[in-house]
C-alpha cells in the first residue's frame, strides 16, 4: 500500500475512533434532536448556506464512515429544512457518502473486507455481479440488507461506478423521504422503530419486486428456452 493510500485510511481511522472517543453518538438521539431543535432552527435562519454545508457534510462523513445516526439525520434534515428540500438533501449526502465507501473498499480495503465479510456478502456478490443495476435498486429498496454492507458489497464487485451512484440516489428516495416527512412533524414521534411500520417495510418490498421485474422476466425466459 502506498503512501497516500496510507494516509487516507489513517484519516478514516482517526476520525472513526474521535468519534467514539468523545461519544458523539449522545447527539445523534432522538430526545438531542427534540432538545436542540429550535436551536438548529434558529441557526439556519442566520446561516442558510452554513447550515446546509454543514449538515451535507456531516451526513457524508457518517455515511462514508459507516458511522451510526443514519437515521436521526434523516429526521433532523426533515425537522430543519423541511419535508421536500430535506429529502433533497438527506439524498444526495447519503449518495455520496456511499460512493464514497464503495471508492475506499474497491481501491483501499478490498482484502481487509473480504476477508471480515466474505461470507455475508458472497451471495449479494454474486447478484451484483450478474444483475447489475436490478439487484442494487431492490437492495437499496428493501431494507434486507444493511446500507453500510452493500456498500462495502458493491465495491468488491465490477459494478460501474455510474451505476452504483444512480443506482443508489434512485433507491434510497423512498425511505429518504419517509424518514425525512417524519422530521418534518418531529413532536408526534416517539421512537425511530415506529417510523419504518410493517405497512411502510411492505410498500417497499413491493417496490422492489418491481426493480426486480426485468431480472425475473429474464430468468423466467431464459429458463422456458432452455426446456424448448
Amino acid at each position: 500500500m502506498n503512501a497516500k493510500k496510507s494516509v487516507i485510511l489513517a484519516f478514516g481511522l482517526l476520525a472513526v475512533c474521535l468519534f467514539f472517543w468523545f461519544d458523539l453518538q449522545r447527539f445523534l438521539t432522538l430526545d438531542a434532536l427534540k432538545a436542540n431543535r429550535q436551536m438548529l432552527l434558529e441557526y439556519y435562519a442566520a446561516h442558510k448556506l452554513a447550515m446546509v454545508a454543514g449538515f451535507m457534510a456531516v451526513y457524508i462523513v457518517q455515511t462514508a464512515l459507516s458511522l451510526p445516526g443514519a437515521a436521526l439525520l434523516s429526521l433532523a434534515a426533515g425537522a430543519i429544512f423541511g419535508t421536500v428540500t430535506g429529502t433533497l438533501y438527506a439524498i444526495s449526502a447519503a449518495t455520496v457518502g456511499a460512493t464514497l465507501a464503495f471508492l475506499v473498499t474497491r481501491y483501499l480495503l478490498r482484502d481487509a473486507v473480504l476477508q471480515r465479510f466474505a461470507s455475508k456478502l458472497e451471495g449479494m456478490n454474486r447478484e451484483l455481479e450478474t444483475r447489475g443495476f436490478s439487484y442494487l435498486l431492490f437492495l437499496r429498496l428493501v431494507p434486507v440488507f444493511p446500507f453500510f454492507l452493500i456498500n462495502l458489497a458493491a465495491g468488491l464487485t465490477r459494478l460501474s461506478l455510474r451505476t452504483f451512484f444512480f443506482g443508489t440516489l434512485l433507491g434510497i428516495i423512498p425511505g429518504g423521504f419517509v424518514y425525512v416527512n417524519a422530521g418534518a412533524s418531529l413532536a408526534t414521534i416517539t421512537s425511530l422503530s415506529g417510523i419504518a411500520s410493517p405497512r411502510v417495510l411492505g410498500s417497499f418490498a413491493l417496490l422492489g419486486l418491481f426493480a426486480l421485474a426485468p431480472v425475473l422476466y429474464n430468468s423466467f425466459k431464459s429458463s422456458k428456452g432452455v426446456k424448448n
